[in-house]
C-alpha cells in the first residue's frame, strides 16, 4: 500500500486525538458565511517521504498531480505572481483586478541577488550550486520576505526549501534530498497537494543536475484540520488504500526551464472516490 497513505492517516489521527482546538479563540480565517473557521491543530509535524522508493501520492482520494505541478512550475519556473499565467483557479481568491497576488511566491523567486559569481535569482542559484558545489550546506530558498509582506495578498504558507546532497555507497550518482518548510497547512485541502508538487520539483532538479531523487522531508509548524473538515477526514482515513502510482519524467529534459506537465507520466494510479466541494476557509 502507499506509504503516503499511512503517513497521512497517522498524521490525521494524531491531530484529531492529540491536537488542540482553537474554538472560541480570536482567529483570522472565516467561512464564506462569515463565521469563524476554527481548527484542531498539531504543532511541529514532520513527515518523511523516500522518493527513491515510491511517489508520495495518497490513494485515499485522487491528487491532481499534473495540476499541482502546474502550480509549482508557475512559482518555480515561470516565477510569476499573476494568475493569468496559471491554468488553474486555485489562486483567484487572492488576485487583484490585474490578476496579481502581489509580491508573493513566484515574485520572490524571480528577484535577482548579487553573488560573487554574479546576479542570480534563488532558483538559478539552487541549480548553480547543485551543479557546481553540491555538498554545500547553503543551498536553499526563502520567500517569506518581511520587507515585502505588506505587499503580498497572501503570506507564503510553504515558504522555504533546503536542499542537501548525499553520496550513497555504491551509487554512481549523487542523491538529492530536500526539506520543505511550511508555517501553516490545511491538512485536508492542501497536504498531499504540497507533498506531490514538491516531490515533482525534487525529481526535476535531480534529473537536470544528473542526480537521483532521495528524501523529501515535510516540516509543518501548524498542521490543522478545520472544524467543517473533521467529518470528511474521519471518513477519508477509513477508506481502502492502494499501491502508490508509478511516476516518471521525460528523460530527454536536461534544462529545468524546459519541463512542462506533459513531461510527467503517472501510471497505475488507483484511488478512492474524489472528495468534492470541500469548504475552504479564507
Amino acid at each position: 500500500m502507499s506509504l503516503a497513505d499511512k503517513i497521512f492517516v497517522d498524521m490525521c489521527k494524531d491531530i484529531l486525538e492529540n491536537g488542540t482546538s482553537t474554538e472560541g479563540e480570536k482567529v483570522r480565517p472565516h467561512w464564506e458565511d462569515g463565521t469563524s473557521a476554527y481548527t484542531i491543530k498539531k504543532f511541529g509535524v514532520v513527515n518523511r517521504y523516500d522518493l527513491s522508493k515510491e511517489f508520495p501520492a495518497i490513494t485515499l482520494r485522487k491528487t491532481a498531480i499534473k495540476t499541482c505541478t502546474e502550480e509549482m512550475l508557475w512559482i518555480w519556473q515561470r516565477k510569476s505572481n499573476n494568475i493569468h499565467d496559471l491554468n488553474s483557479t486555485v489562486w483567484d481568491e487572492w488576485a487583484d483586478e490585474t490578476g496579481s497576488i502581489g509580491k508573493a511566491y513566484g515574485y520572490q523567486l524571480g528577484v535577482k541577488h548579487q553573488y560573487k559569481e554574479g546576479m542570480m535569482d534563488q532558483v538559478d542559484r539552487v541549480i548553480y550550486d547543485l551543479k557546481n558545489n553540491p555538498f554545500s550546506r547553503r543551498i536553499m530558498t526563502n520567500i517569506y520576505v518581511h520587507q515585502d509582506l505588506h505587499e503580498m495578498h497572501l503570506y507564503p504558507c510553504a515558504y522555504s526549501m533546503t536542499f542537501n546532497v548525499t553520496q550513497k555507497p555504491g551509487d554512481d550518482k549523487l542523491t538529492l534530498n530536500a526539506i520543505l518548510n511550511q508555517r501553516s497547512q490545511d491538512v485536508l485541502a492542501a497536504n498531499n497537494w504540497n507533498v506531490c508538487q514538491y516531490a515533482v520539483l525534487v525529481h526535476m532538479l535531480a534529473q537536470v543536475c544528473d542526480m537521483k531523487a532521495g528524501e523529501l522531508v515535510h516540516v509543518i509548524a501548524d498542521a490543522h484540520i478545520y472544524d467543517r473538515h473533521v467529518p470528511i477526514i474521519r471518513e477519508l482515513i477509513e477508506r481502502e488504500q492502494y499501491p502508490a502510482p508509478k511516476f516518471t519524467l521525460n528523460p530527454e529534459i536536461k534544462d529545468f526551464y524546459q519541463f512542462t506537465t506533459k513531461d510527467i507520466t503517472i501510471e497505475d494510479y488507483v484511488t478512492g472516490p474524489q472528495v468534492k466541494n470541500i469548504p475552504i476557509a479564507i
